[in-house]
């Protein structure tokens, strides 16, 4: 398990109805200590209505009244793991061509504060060498648990030859808890067909390249100029998932350069749904929610359209400097140079997530000439 000691903070680039509130506890507290008398007076005004129930009547086809959607997990930090699978079924074969296995792409820790004012994102690189927990796996055995194996194994291993879900999700996150001391209170499953229905439902996503991305025609078709365009679904999985080219890192070919990527376009993404007040507009956020749950699989606490939109909802005053995407501080495997290892430091990252602590933001890094190394020695991992 992580140390307790508090660590040196690394981050990278980085809110009511109280009248009405106060109006409803004065009105109950009248009504609670009105006494006798009335009680006596309700009494008497119920026996004179006339209570005429037409519900019947009136059948199943009418109006819907959208009401704004209450957070079922409020006041609750939440620790939300989501990961990103390769699963070759016939609709995600057509995207990347057929495989074996199932793997995951991309594993992501969110972090939402209990206050619901912080978010904090941490990718856990694929290529990170770990200890690994025995699991059940998709086939109904038991595997073996191992101190030395590339993290995304977790996934493949739990899925087994039956490639099941479930116990693939089950054994990423007894790793990740293991590895990081962190509960994990939720968890998302999003194949790649699923990212392309999602970022349809939003009606694409605008992003602003700072130099035009090809991928080798060998392994991706996407061939982006730079400047600001929208991607749509198609495109977007495209963009998150090729690893080789030219433009924005693709020249590594690592996995530390797609994690860049990806928290590149999940910033424009959030700026985006936010720009759009889209959690403040309560049929529009049904709607994309609904399609968001046809494209995933998830825990049942995340599963209802209600309890996903009540979530999405209580972050409607969040801002983008308080969405913070944070990198682990990582070196190279000093077995193998083409993998990498978390440093001492990344047990600070996950000591703040415990707590509920906010991530720093920019404003609080060292302004003493101090430097933030984890993405120099990130970069040095990927160019191993």
């Amino acid at each position: 398990m992580p140390a307790t000691t508090r660590l040196v903070r690394h981050a990278r680039h980085r809110r009511d109805h109280r009248a009405l509130r106060a109006t409803g506890l004065t009105l109950a507290g009248i009504l609670a200590f009105g006494g006798t008398a009335a009680a006596m007076v309700n009494s008497d005004l119920q026996r004179s209505l006339n209570v005429q129930n037409i519900d019947d009547l009136l059948g199943t086809n009418r109006p819907t009244i959208v009401e704004d959607p209450s957070d079922p997990y409020a006041g609750k930090q939440l620790n939300i793991l989501v990961m990103g699978t390769d699963l070759r079924d016939a609709e995600n074969a057509a995207i990347a061509g057929k495989a074996d296995t199932m793997a995951s792409d991309t594993t992501m820790l969110v972090h939402i504060s209990g206050d619901r004012r912080n978010v904090e994102v941490v990718s856990i690189p694929r290529d990170s060498m770990v200890a690994l927990p025995a699991c059940t796996t998709g086939d109904g055995g038991t595997s073996y648990a191992s101190d030395y194996a590339m993290f995304n194994s977790a996934f493949a291993i739990g899925a087994g030859s039956a490639q099941n879900l479930e116990t693939a999700a089950a054994c990423t996150i007894k790793a990740v808890e293991q590895l990081t001391g962190v509960r994990i209170t939720s968890h998302v499953v999003l194949k790649m067909t699923g990212v392309v229905d999602v970022v349809n439902a939003l009606g694409g996503v605008e992003v602003d390249l700072p130099e035009p991305v090809r991928g080798f025609k060998k392994w991706s078709n996407i061939d982006l100029p730079a400047g600001k365009q929208t991607l749509d679904g198609r495109t977007s999985i495209e963009f998150l998932r090729v690893r080789k080219g030219t433009g924005m890192g693709l020249e590594m070919g690592s996995d530390l350069s797609r994690i860049t990527r990806q928290q590149f376009f999940l910033d424009a993404m959030v700026k985006q749904i936010l720009s759009q007040n889209l959690v403040t507009d309560s049929p529009k956020l049904y709607g994309v929610v609904k399609s968001v749950l046809a494209a995933i699989s998830t825990s049942p606490d995340l599963g209802t359209t209600s309890a996903l939109a009540g979530l999405a909802f209580s972050l409607k005053d969040i801002k983008m400097d308080d969405v913070v995407f944070t990198e682990l501080p990582l070196g190279t495997d000093p077995r193998d140079k083409n993998r990498v290892v978390w440093l001492p430091e990344a047990d600070e990252i996950w000591q703040r997530i415990i707590h509920d602590e906010p991530a720093p933001k920019p404003t609080d890094e060292p302004t003493d000439g101090a430097t933030d190394t984890s993405t120099e020695k990130a970069t040095a991992g990927a160019n191993a």
